[in-house]
């Protein structure tokens, strides 16, 4: 099986350079072209599934390349954005100055809850649940955020979850994994 992994394009201008994992906002103009030249690239490709994280930047984008594909989306909220706590919605500038090192943290202990959110070991163990949860179909699209992205490619690359920054995807970016059924 296999399974295209989508990050969502660019949000919105007024979310740059701060922490909005949870929160739900809309794409940049950028994003929505990203998005529209995605979706049509995507045409092409013979989709059976599509799943997203239900929030808005990443169901626009499903809908749209569903639209093209004529194949029907379903929402599983285990794909959504780490939740930062307290953190989220502040410019990273604001939480260094508050906080110092503190964010490293985030790659370094894998039970350390940023903003008192998520930890990286509960991230994991969300994606891992939303990965076998997939439907069993040749060809599946999730359109879903850098975090549970990383977070899954770090996991099924045999790596702990502390390096799943090293598997962070750019906005926009389709990464192809396939998944023994």
């Amino acid at each position: 099986m296999k399974v295209l992994l989508l990050r969502h394009p660019p949000v919105a201008t007024a979310w740059k350079g701060r922490c909005y994992g949870r929160s739900d906002m809309g794409l940049s103009r950028a994003g929505q072209a990203l998005a529209a030249r995605i979706a049509a690239d995507l045409a092409a490709t013979p989709i059976d599934a599509i799943v997203h994280s239900g929030a808005i930047r990443t169901r626009r984008l499903a809908e749209h390349v569903a639209w093209g594909c004529d194949v029907p989306v379903a929402t599983d909220s285990r794909w959504l954005e780490r939740d930062f706590g307290a953190w989220e919605g502040r410019s990273w500038d604001a939480i260094w100055r508050e906080t110092g090192s503190e964010m490293d943290r985030m790659m370094t202990e894998p039970t350390y809850r940023p903003g008192g959110g998520e930890s990286g070991r509960d991230l994991a163990e969300r994606v891992l649940a939303a990965w076998h949860a997939l439907p069993e179909r040749r060809c599946v699209l999730v359109v879903a955020h850098g975090g549970p992205i990383a977070t899954l490619r770090a996991l099924l690359a045999g790596q702990p979850v502390t390096r799943a920054v090293d598997f962070i995807p750019a906005c926009g970016e389709l990464v192809v994994v396939q998944r023994r059924q």
